[in-house]
């Protein structure tokens, strides 16, 4: 069996929020006017992803996993997880303000929804003029003062709201109340985990005048009440994967192309790259495969030798 990179067939949700910018930023085949998510790697039910190239051209992630879990997933991170791919990619355009929500933790996911909780981060792709984001309380609260300010429609004079720019990252851990806000492009990595509790939307509806569900009483458990620190400081050394996120959840690293890096793997995990700027190469077996930005590949874990070549930003994740 010849392994090689693996893209696969972007799964496109539309959102009450979203906009057009994954089709004019990222290049991605939208027919909506309000597209807001490009799931990019998935095996979350009924959105798992399906192969794009190559031999393996119309298979699903979960049938691949199946057959070849550590070949695909590696020997560590099948150990851990089984046959379940543990991450979940995606890409966002906000429009608008996204709703103010939180994730619950593992215990809490699992006991509620037989779920991975919903750890995640955010590196920003594109920032419109005044871009922010929702993140964390301004200082320590607690669950009566969320509750009042809920009610009073003054909930976000209790939050965090900060400025961001293209490069910005930020690692939100469970039950860190946020929103990405409007004019926003951000390449998304987390748990395999599709549990949100949305805590206030504005008041918006939509097309039929509907107002979304709010999952309050879900969340007063789930948030974490402290002020937390999630912007993340990293170094840009160019030609090195260069540490942005280490948890026990996956490790992100931010690669600056200008060049060739030649890659050695172990074999215990998978390797996904994201294209978040410019455009490169995967040489592999005296075959070659091209990205640009806005794409995502899966180098499976038994992939352990290739070179990436050309001018790119390119987050690099998996898991240690």
């Amino acid at each position: 069996m010849k392994y090689y990179p693996l893209q696969f067939e972007p799964i496109l949700k539309e959102r009450i929020w979203g906009g057009e910018k994954i089709k004019t930023v990222l290049h991605k085949p939208i027919t909506s006017k309000i597209t807001g998510e490009s799931w990019e790697l998935s095996t979350v039910e009924g959105d798992v992803s399906v192969v794009a190239n190559g031999e393996w051209k119309g298979k699903s992630l979960t049938t691949l996993i199946d057959g070849f879990p550590n070949e695909i997933l590696g020997t560590k991170v099948h150990a851990r997880f089984g046959k379940q791919f543990p991450l979940l990619f995606k890409y966002l355009d906000a429009r608008e303000d996204l709703s103010i929500q939180v994730h619950p933790n593992d215990e809490l996911a699992r006991k509620r929804h037989n779920s991975f909780g919903k750890t995640e981060m955010w590196y920003v792709m594109q920032a419109d003029v005044d871009a922010r984001i929702i993140v964390g309380f301004k200082e320590k609260s607690n669950p009566a003062e969320y509750l009042e300010n809920l009610k009073n429609k003054t909930l976000l004079s209790l939050l965090d709201d900060v400025k961001v720019n293209a490069g910005d990252v930020f690692f939100l851990e469970t039950g860190t109340v946020h929103a990405i806000g409007a004019g926003l492009v951000v390449a998304e990595i987390q748990q395999t985990s599709d549990i949100t509790y949305r805590l206030y939307d504005f008041d918006r509806v939509d097309a039929q005048g509907k107002t979304r569900e709010l999952h309050v009483d879900l969340a007063l458990e789930a948030i974490n009440y402290n002020k937390i620190e999630t912007k993340k400081e990293y170094s840009q050394n160019a030609n090195q994967s260069n540490t942005v996120v280490d948890c026990p959840y996956f490790t992100t690293n931010f690669i600056p192309l200008d060049g060739v890096i030649s890659a050695s793997k172990s074999g215990e995990t998978f390797t996904v790259y994201m294209c978040v700027e410019g455009a490169f190469e995967i040489m592999y077996d005296n075959s070659k495969l091209q990205y640009a930005k806005g794409d995502t590949v899966l180098l499976p874990a038994t992939m352990n030798s290739f070179v990436l070549s050309g001018k790119a930003s390119i987050l690099e994740i998996y898991i240690s």
